[in-house]
C-alpha cells in the first residue's frame, strides 16, 4: 500500500513537471512581441496566465483561514505553554541563522563573480511612487488597523501575531477541552482536505504559469542580466543539495536526508510555480504530516516561515546590492559585509507573502544603500527581483519544511524522526 501511494505521488509530480516543461516550450514559441517604442504587438503565451492565476487565487483564499486555524489550534491545544515558547524561540532563531548564512555565501560569490563587470553609461530613470516610512512599515508588519484588515494574505504577519495571541487566550481558557479548541483543530484538518481537492487542478495552472514566465522574461534572461542569473540559479540548486541535507541531518539524524529528499519535491515544485511561500503553506503542511513532524511544530513553523524564513530572498538581496554597485561603478568590499548581511536578513521579513516580494525589499535596499540614486536603482532591483523570484521562493518556502526538522530536534528530542519511522513500520 505504501509503495503504491509513493508511486501515485511521484506520478502526480511527473505530471506537474511535464506541464511546466510544456508551458515553457509554448512560452518560447509564442513570446511577447513589442515594437520599437516598447508597445506590445502580440501578447503571445501570456494570454495563458489566467490559468495559473485561478489556482493561486484559490490557494490564497485557503491560506488565511488555514494559517489562523493551524497556529491558533497549535497554541490552544498545547499541554505546556513552555513548549509553545520553546518552539517559537527555536523557530525564529533558526530563521535568522540560516538567513545570515545564505547572505554570507552570496556575498563571497559576488566578490568572486561580480554580476556587472563594467559600469553602465546610460541608465533609464523610473518614477517612484509614495512609500510608507520605515516606522509605518514596521507597524504594518505586525498589526492591522482592524479585524477586517487581517482577512487578506497581504497581512500575513499581523494574522500570525493575532493567531498566536488568540491561541494563547484559548489555552488559558481551557485549551483543547473547550469547544473553541476542538473547533480550531477540526477546522485545520478540514482545510488540509480542501487543499487536496484544489491540487487536482495544479497541472493546468503550472502550464499557464510557465508559458507566461518564459514568454515575458525569455529575452531578458539571455541578455544583460544573464551573468547574474548564471550565478544565482546554480547557487540555489547547490544550496538544496548541500545546505538542506546538512540541516535535515542536524535536525533528524539517521535517515533524515533520505526522508527529506523523499518529500521535498512537492513543496519545491509548488513554490517554483506559484512564486509564493504563502501559497505553499498547505503543501508544506501535507508533507510535514507525512514525515511525522509533530502537528504543533508544523502548525507553528510553516506559517511563520512563509513570512520570516527567506534564505532565497537573502541570496537575491545581496545579489541586487552587488549588481547595482557594479552598475554605478562602486566596489563591493568586505568592510560592507556586516551591514549588507543585516539588511539582507531584515529586509526579507514580510517579503515572501506576496509574489514578487511586493517591492518592499527593493525599497529598503534603495533607502539604505542608494538614497541619492533611487529613481535609477529601483527599476534595476525590481527587474532582478522578478527574474530570480521563482528559485528564491523555492528556497524560501520548501526550506520551511527542512527547518521544521531542526525545530523538531529541540522540541521532541534527537530521535523524533526515528520514532516516527519506526511507528510507520
Amino acid at each position: 500500500m505504501e509503495k503504491r501511494s509513493v508511486a501515485k505521488n511521484y506520478a502526480f509530480l511527473a505530471i506537474m513537471l511535464g506541464a511546466m516543461i510544456l508551458g515553457a516550450i509554448v512560452g518560447a514559441i509564442f513570446p511577447v512581441v513589442q515594437d520599437a517604442d516598447g508597445n506590445t504587438v502580440s501578447a503571445g503565451a501570456t494570454v495563458l496566465k489566467p490559468l495559473g492565476t485561478v489556482f493561486i487565487n484559490m490557494m490564497f483564499c485557503i491560506v488565511v483561514p488555514m494559517v489562523f486555524a493551524s497556529i491558533a489550534s497549535a497554541v490552544a491545544n498545547m499541554e505546556s505553554r513552555k513548549r509553545a515558547g520553546k518552539i517559537m524561540g527555536t523557530t525564529v532563531a533558526t530563521f535568522v541563522v540560516t538567513g545570515a548564512i545564505a547572505a554570507v555565501i552570496m556575498f563571497v560569490l559576488m566578490k568572486v563573480f561580480p554580476p556587472v563587470l563594467t559600469a553602465w553609461n546610460e541608465l533609464p530613470a523610473e518614477e517612484i511612487g509614495e512609500y510608507a516610512s520605515m516606522s509605518d512599515m514596521i507597524v504594518n508588519f505586525f498589526t492591522a488597523e482592524d479585524f477586517v484588515g487581517l482577512l487578506t494574505r497581504r497581512a500575513m504577519l499581523p494574522l500570525i501575531v493575532f493567531s498566536l495571541l488568540f491561541g494563547f487566550a484559548v489555552n488559558l481558557n481551557g485549551g483543547k477541552e473547550t469547544l473553541v479548541g476542538k473547533f480550531l483543530d477540526d477546522l485545520s484538518n478540514v482545510m488540509l482536505k480542501f487543499v487536496k481537492i484544489i491540487t487536482y487542478y495544479a497541472p493546468i495552472a503550472f502550464f499557464g504559469f510557465f508559458a507566461d514566465l518564459v514568454a515575458t522574461y525569455g529575452p531578458q534572461i539571455t541578455e544583460s542580466y544573464g551573468r547574474a542569473l548564471l550565478v544565482y540559479y546554480p547557487l540555489c540548486f547547490i544550496y538544496i543539495f548541500t545546505a538542506w541535507p546538512l540541516f535535515a541531518w542536524f535536525g533528524g539524524g539517521k535517515g533524515a536526508i533520505k526522508t527529506m529528499f523523499k518529500h521535498i519535491a512537492k513543496p519545491a515544485i509548488v513554490s517554483l510555480g506559484t512564486c509564493s511561500s504563502v501559497a505553499t503553506i498547505p503543501t508544506n503542511m501535507e508533507v510535514a504530516e507525512d514525515t511525522g513532524i509533530s502537528k504543533d511544530v508544523s502548525d507553528m513553523v510553516l506559517p511563520l516561515g512563509a513570512t520570516m524564513h527567506m534564505d532565497g530572498s537573502c541570496f537575491s538581496c545581496v545579489l541586487k546590492i552587488a549588481f547595482v554597485f557594479g552598475v554605478f561603478g562602486q566596489t563591493l568590499s568586505f568592510s560592507q559585509l556586516i551591514p549588507i548581511v543585516l539588511v539582507a536578513v531584515l529586509s526579507s521579513v514580510g517579503m515572501s507573502g506576496v509574489p514578487g516580494g511586493g517591492y518592499i525589499g527593493e525599497y529598503i535596499i534603495c533607502s539604505i544603500f542608494f538614497p541619492q540614486q533611487m529613481e535609477i536603482a529601483f527599476p534595476i532591483l525590481v527587474t532582478i527581483g522578478n527574474l530570480v523570484d521563482p528559485p528564491a521562493t523555492m528556497i524560501n518556502s520548501a526550506g520551511d519544511y527542512v527547518v521544521s526538522y531542526i525545530v523538531s530536534r529541540f522540541a521532541d528530542g534527537k530521535d523524533w524522526l526515528q520514532k516516527s519511522l519506526a511507528g510507520k513500520k
